[in-house]
């Protein structure tokens, strides 16, 4: 369903009437498509300290397309490298550099922060180092114009290269509804990338839940990117699920996740491996506690969360996800904040948080697999379009961005996780949400 609101406020008439009445004014989201690949504008690069990352980061920020400025009068992106800042007084130097400049950020622009992990052995870096965690999840909520701001952590002693294909997502149209995430990588090398228009070329991924809404968006992502995607849903949705694959070139898998036998059908159907594996398939039956029977309870974790274990678990062991492959889960900002009548989701959606922190490390230490997982806000989707018209609008509004996310924004987060050079990018839970109120 549309958003006629946003639409209303895109006219004179609806921005004049709406700031005469103090409502929210969302700003147009600038997404990726062909005709808009990149921001609209220079990224300036600004130094809160020297830092042992610096001449590195240049060069990145260099390679990552947009035009870099020490300076300019409407830059389209703000790159601050926080990394050396470890006393209180030194995030003066943070305010110092960001001060002057967030006011000329063009409409819909990106301000990234660079910082490190805060240490477990110097408590006066630690609390300098989060002390940006709250600076850039405030920045986020009074930028406003459809800006974003994110804080990126580097592990101690890896380098800028690290983070280049996650500086090329949040500085492009790509990252359009993400907002007030903090970002941490770990020191992995990232994997060769020949072509950034198709990074995924030559690899293999699987979508589940792949028929329509955000599961069809996913696997339109990551053909575009150049992977060969398989389609799976269960049997009841092979019309629209066939259509899908047939419209991407893509290879249509009917089968019931839930099933006994269904990692095993998977591994038939990519002989020659997976890269890929997006777990993106959930269902709700939604009651409070009090008025909900037993079966609605485990049809929930059964599908959102069970499923999700064992076939992860099953195609890790039988050496169908090859070394360098990624799992992306999906969650929700439910599973953070919680919802009324939606426990057994909740629970479903946090027990994925779960298991990405738990699995990630061993993943990558034994089968050289990164896994993360997408917690999505709220989406304009038909589930969504049967809410009930005033939870709808709250729903809507009650984020940074004043709008619902699209599906395309969970797709594109998943394709910049899916990426080989994305190898620095594990155990995390990044929402899409536009900085929702809900759970921050």
């Amino acid at each position: 369903m549309a958003d006629r609101y946003l639409h209303l406020t895109g006219t004179a008439t609806g921005r004049f009437l709406t700031r005469r009445l103090g409502l929210p004014q969302p700003a147009h989201l600038r997404r990726w498509s062909l005709e808009t690949p990149t921001l609209p504008g220079p990224v300036v690069h600004l130094t809160a300290q020297d830092s042992a990352v610096t001449d590195e980061l240049a060069t990145v920020l260099a390679a990552c397309g947009p035009e870099v400025a020490a300076r300019a009068d409407r830059p389209a992106g703000i790159v601050l490298d926080a990394t050396a800042v470890d006393t209180a007084a030194g995030l003066g130097a943070v305010h110092a550099a960001l001060h002057p400049v967030v006011r000329s950020l063009a409409p819909g622009g990106r301000v990234v922060v660079l910082g490190t992990r805060p240490s477990p052995e110097d408590h006066h870096q630690a609390a300098a180092q989060q002390a940006l965690e709250g600076f850039v999840r405030s920045l986020g909520k009074e930028i406003g114009r459809g800006a974003t701001v994110q804080l990126l952590r580097l592990a101690p002693g890896a380098g800028a290269a690290a983070a280049e294909s996650t500086l090329r997502f949040l500085l492009s149209p790509r990252s359009a509804y993400i907002s007030g995430q903090v970002i941490e990588l770990t020191d992995a090398a990232p994997g060769p990338v020949a072509d950034w228009a198709a990074p995924l070329a030559g690899r293999t991924a699987l979508v589940t839940g792949a028929a329509r809404g955000i599961g069809a968006s996913v696997a339109s992502v990551l053909a575009r990117d150049g992977a060969h995607v398989i389609c799976l849903d269960v049997p009841q949705a092979q019309d629209e699920l066939t259509r899908t694959a047939d419209r991407l070139g893509a290879t249509a898998l009917p089968l019931d996740i839930t099933a006994d036998d269904a990692a095993g059908r998977i591994a038939a159907a990519a002989p020659d491996g997976l890269d890929i594996l997006v777990h993106n398939a959930g269902i709700t039956r939604d009651r409070r506690l009090a008025n909900m029977p037993a079966d609605r309870w485990a049809q929930v974790i059964d599908v959102n969360l069970d499923s999700v274990l064992r076939t992860t678990d099953a195609l890790l062991e039988n050496g169908t996800l090859r070394h360098g492959g990624r799992i992306v889960a999906t969650a929700s900002i439910a599973g953070i904040a919680g919802n009324n009548g939606q426990t057994n989701y909740a629970a479903s959606k946090a027990g994925v948080i779960g298991l990405v922190r738990s699995l990630a490390p061993r993943a990558a230490a034994g089968h050289g697999v990164t896994v993360n997982a997408v917690a999505p806000g709220f989406i304009e989707t038909r589930m969504t379009a049967a809410v009930p018209l005033f939870i709808r609008e709250a729903g809507r509004r009650m984020n940074s961005l004043s709008q619902g996310g699209l599906p395309v924004d969970v797709a594109e987060t998943i394709a910049w996780f899916a990426q080989p050079a994305s190898s620095a990018v594990n155990g995390q839970i990044v929402r899409v949400c536009g900085q929702s109120l809900l759970g921050a």
